[in-house]
Parts: C-alpha cells; structure tokens; sequence
C-alpha cells in the first residue's frame, strides 16, 4: 500500500530526493519541548522542537524563514534552535534520516496581534537570564514582604500557614425547599474527589440534574465604573493551605472572611486597567453575567497583587522589563485569573487544581483563587530555563506588529515559510488575548484577523479572501524554487475546502503532505466534538503539480485508511481522529475537496464497531 498522504510519483520522488518523505508521511511523536512550551502564556499549537525539524529539512545555515501568522513566535524559536541543536533535536532528525545541516538561521516573523507579537519579541530575544532572574526575584521578595499577608492562613491546629489556593463556589437556591446551597456543599465530595452532575440538596436532599437548578446572582458595588452591577452569587468555601513543608486543606473559616474585607478595604492600585471586555463569540450569558470589565476576572486579593507586581515590574527598563512583564503574562489568564478551576480526575483523592482552559474565557462554577506569589515563583524556573537555551544563541529574529496581509519586505527574499494559520472560526484569538493585552496597553486591530466570526461578521467567504491574500504575500516573497510548510486543523470540509481555494488562488500547490502529532492541542482540539487527533501537515511548491489518482469513493478509501492503520505498531492510528486526519491529508495530497465534516466521518467509525 502507498504511504500516507503522498501526492503521486513526481511528489513522491521530490520528497524522496529532498530527504522529506519522513517528514511528512510519518506522524511525529511529541516532541521535547523543554522549558519553550510551559513559557507560553498560552499553550503554543507547535513546539519550537518540531519546527526546527521542518526548518532544518528546508533550509540551509544563513538562510531565511518566513512565517506570516507568527503567534508567540515558535517559528523564530524553531530557526534559533538549529543553530545549536539539543541532542534530542538531532536524534529525532536522524531518526527520520533527514540530511540536514546545522547552523543558525534567520527569521522574519509577523503577527497581528499585538500580545504574540510582544511574546514573540520576548521569547526569541531574552535578556541575560541572570540579570532576569535577579531582577524577578526582587520584585517576588519584595511582593512576600509588602502583600504576602493577604495569603495567610491558619492550619486545622492553628498554627500560622500560607494559602495555596481558595476554592470558591457559586451559589444555588433550592428547587425544592427554597433554601440556598453551595455548589460545593451539594455537589462536590472528597476522598475519592467527585463533582456530581445531580444537585443534593444539604437541607431537604432533593435530588434533581444539576443543569435544572437556579444559579443566585446579586447585586454588588463595582469600583470600576463606580456603580451597581449584577452578577453570579458565590463565596470562598475551601482553603488549601501549607504550614512549612505540612500542607493541608479546611473549610472557610470566619478569619479568612475578615482577611477577606480587609483586603476589600484597600483601593485598587492604578495600574488595573479600568477597561470594558469587548465581547464577541466567546461570550456566554450565563458565566459571563456581569462580567463587563477585566477586573471582573479576578478575585479583589489577586487583582491588587497582580497590580502590584506589574507596577514593580515597570520600574525595569527596555528589554529587562519586558522579560519581567513576560513571565508575569505567562501566569496571568491562565492561573491569576477565576478561570483556574479544580476537576475530579479518576482515582483522585482531593480535586485537582487546573489553569484556565486555552482558547475559550470560561468561568466554572467552582473557580480557584491561587496565591499568585507561590505561583509566580514556580513559573520563574520555567521562564528561567527558556531564556537561558534561547539567549546567545545566533540567529537574527525580527519580529513584525503586522497583518500578513501586507508584508514589507522584497520580492523574491526568503528561503522558506513555515505557517501555521487561524483555522476557521475555531478560536477568536484577540477575544483570547484582551485580558493580557489589557495590561500591556494595546489591542489587535480586529479588521484583519483571518478567522470566521459571527461577532465580527465575518463569514466563510470573509476569510477565505483574507487567508489568500496573506498567503499570496508568502508567496510573492519567497525565491522561485522555495518551499512553504502549512499546518492547519479543521473538523469541517466547508473550512479545508476555503483553505485549498485559498492556497490555490494564491499560487501554491500540495506536493505533499501527512499528519503532525502535536505536543499538546488546544482545549477545543482535544474535547470539542468532532475534535481531530494530530493535524495535516502539508508541503506546498509553487510550482502546478498533476493532480494524483482521483479519489472515486470516499468510503472506499476511509476502509484503506483503516486497513493500513490497522498494520500500524501504534494504536492511535486506529482512533476516529487520527484516522479523519489521513483522510484529509490523502484528498490535500490528490488535489481532492475534502468530502466531508470530521461528524459524519466519526458516525462510519462508530458503525465499523471500531475502537473509539
């Protein structure tokens, strides 16, 4: 049988002759990402590690990549790390039998928006790591000595202790009795942990589905504007604390509640942004009641630390600040924020504390309050590491605040683009990034941001324009003969459908492609129904190739997928999604419309009796 996804003999010998067929046939497994991947101040869809394998394939030492949808700029990381590969790196590399060479390349990167653009600015060109390091632990030592008294706590034998995290919880009134209940106290038990999906009434015990029962809101004075709102009802119900190296965990208590109004009493530092959240497709009526504006996303206590933080952090000046307000974004949304919540994992004994879910603004029922400082200090070895394997390393990067709509560089003046585009209406990246924006002073102008959006008014069609007029770009500066890797990920065939349109209006054709395993999707990627399982990777040539055997029946060619699968060592070759994605990658490969949405294909999978 033919290997996955090639495109015909001619492709199959260019590959072969490149030395890319592995590449781009063969799943990759996850990649080491190291210290890159946990730097992110969101989960990066490729890791630098598997970028550089594709740059290192496609280009020479000197040469140039482009990639024109940058985010946090993985591209440029990926070019810096070929100029000293990590034994890992060239392990993988000769796993695959690619002839690579070694040595530093350069990269131009562009990135509308405005937060990847100042990540990507930061991550490919650190300060000393221990000017940084010293730097952010003056500025940690100092928040222990002047806020650390808002994270005491006292143990169960009430000796002096520090918070790890608050779980909060909303409110609920009973349909039965009337009575208001946690949903804590009527849906959370401990020891094995489990969050019950049916309301327990603690008064009357009523037992009804948790999705049929009124959730409280009340009204409250907000400094910002100063006014009423309205909004969800909930209240601090368990500590996690830890006394030295004893950690330990008890309801509420009433010294916690007056810490609580203490912390209440103070006035909000000026650097909290006073700000609206410009909703658009993310916003849900029912979490989001009465969340109008940034600081709605936090707690009182860690909205003023936070605050504090970031105003220590902008007395550093140039490239040193911005590090220190890196690793203060890279904690922020993720973990400052009431989008951390806990979830029960099977064989658990307590609840497991979780950051934000990536890609959505989602708001539990149970948010966790987390002591940033304890937090931060954690993410410091992480952010530490990062900058110490990027900082020396040669290779310039240079980062561009810019639609790659329009690209201000020559005709003809780069060796390779890597990309990675927005898929569809998948996740509205600058709805994302408001709330790190938001302290960095400075938005992504939405006009061009390629991606389908109700809230935008932005359709299919919409975006298809906008993705062939970025892609044209790439192509009209890259040197005749250079190549493009396009890595994309869609459950629907009307969105692959707008992509090869897309590419095709704009000059390229597939000269081959397979399927990349990334290190870790996004939220949606992983749990969203009709979620894919590793994403179609696909080389594009500018040159017009012939189109390979056309595909005559669809299901015909899902059992062939299935079959060769089914030779395969590895059992995730087998799954729904994995499967989807060969069947995409094939049609890409032989010039083919993508036939159907990943649902319809997960329905025939389900009906074959196959493993889920």
């Amino acid at each position: 049988m033919k290997p996955y996804g090639l495109n015909g003999k001619a492709a199959q010998s260019s590959a072969k002759d490149s030395g890319l067929k592995a590449l781009y046939e063969k799943a990759l497994p996850s990649s080491r990402c190291g210290p890159l991947y946990g730097a992110f101040p969101y989960p990066t869809k490729i890791s630098p590690e598997a970028i550089a394998l594709f740059v290192a394939a496609h280009t020479r030492p000197g040469d140039t990549v482009f990639d024109g949808f940058a985010g946090s700029g993985a591209t440029g990381l990926g070019a810096l790390l070929c100029g000293k590969p990590s034994p890992e790196l060239m392990a993988e590399a000769k796993r695959l039998r690619l002839n690579v060479r070694w040595g530093a390349r350069h990269a131009v990167l562009c990135e509308l928006g405005f937060l990847g653009a100042f990540v990507g600015e930061t991550l490919t060109n650190p300060p000393e790591p221990g000017v940084f390091h010293r730097a952010a632990a003056e500025l940690l030592d100092a928040a222990a000595r002047e806020d650390g008294w808002m994270y005491q706590a006292r143990d169960p034998d009430g000796r002096e202790g520090s918070i790890r995290h608050v779980v909060w919880s909303d409110l609920l009134r009973c349909p039965a009795c009337g009575r208001t209940a946690s949903l804590w106290g009527a849906c959370v038990s401990r020891e094995p942990a489990a969050i019950a999906a049916r309301f327990t009434c603690p008064s009357c015990a009523h037992n009804v589905p948790l999705d049929s029962v009124e959730r409280l809101t009340e009204d409250w004075r907000d400094p910002v504007p100063p006014g009423h709102g309205r909004t969800r009802a909930r209240r601090p119900t368990w500590l996690y604390g830890g006394t030295g190296r004893t950690r330990w965990s008890r309801p509420v208590c009433a010294a916690d509640l007056h810490l609580l109004e203490r912390i209440g009493d103070l006035p909000l530092p000026p650097s909290v942004p006073r700000v609206e959240v410009p909703w658009g497709d993310l916003y849900r009526r029912g979490y989001h009641q009465g969340v109008t504006h940034l600081h709605h996303f936090y707690t009182r206590r860690n909205l003023i630390v936070f605050a504090r933080l970031w105003e220590r952090a902008e007395a550093y000046p140039g490239r040193l600040g911005n590090a220190l307000r890196f690793w203060l974004l890279s904690y922020n949304a993720a973990h400052a924020t009431i989008m951390s919540r806990v979830v029960a994992k099977s064989g658990q004994g307590e609840l497991v504390v979780t950051s934000a879910q990536p890609g959505v603004l989602y708001i539990s029922g149970l948010p966790v309050e987390k002591n940033l400082i304890a937090g931060l200090r954690r993410k410091l070895t992480t952010i530490d590491k990062a900058f110490a394997l990027i900082h020396g390393l040669e290779g310039r990067i240079h980062v561009r605040h810019q639609s790659s709509c329009r690209v201000d560089l020559p005709d003809g003046s780069v060796d390779y683009a890597f990309t990675d585009p927005p898929f569809g209406g998948n996740i509205p990246y600058a709805e994302v990034n408001f709330l790190n924006e938001a302290w960095l002073g400075r938005f992504t102008d939405r006009r061009e941001e390629v991606i389908v959006s109700n809230s935008q008014q932005k359709t299919l069609t919409d975006y298809r324009r906008l993705l062939t007029a970025a892609l044209s770009e790439t192509r009209r500066i890259l040197k005749p003969d250079a190549k493009t890797t396009l890595v994309f990920h869609s459950a629907s065939a009307e969105v692959w459908c707008a992509l090869q349109q897309a590419y095709t209006d704009a000059g390229f054709a597939v000269e081959c492609a397979g399927v990349l395993d990334k290190t870790q999707g996004s939220f949606k990627q992983v749990t969203a129904n009709g979620a894919v399982r590793g994403d179609p990777v696909m080389l594009l040539s500018q040159s017009r190739l012939n189109a390979g055997r056309p595909i005559s029946d669809v299901w015909t060619l899902a059992e062939q997928l299935r079959q060769e699968a089914a030779l395969a060592a590895d059992p995730v070759e087998m799954t729904a999604q994995r499967l989807y994605s060969r069947l995409v990658a094939r049609c890409l490969a032989h010039h083919q419309r993508v036939p159907m949405d990943a649902d319809s294909f997960y329905r025939w999978h389900a009906a074959q009796g196959l493993r889920e």
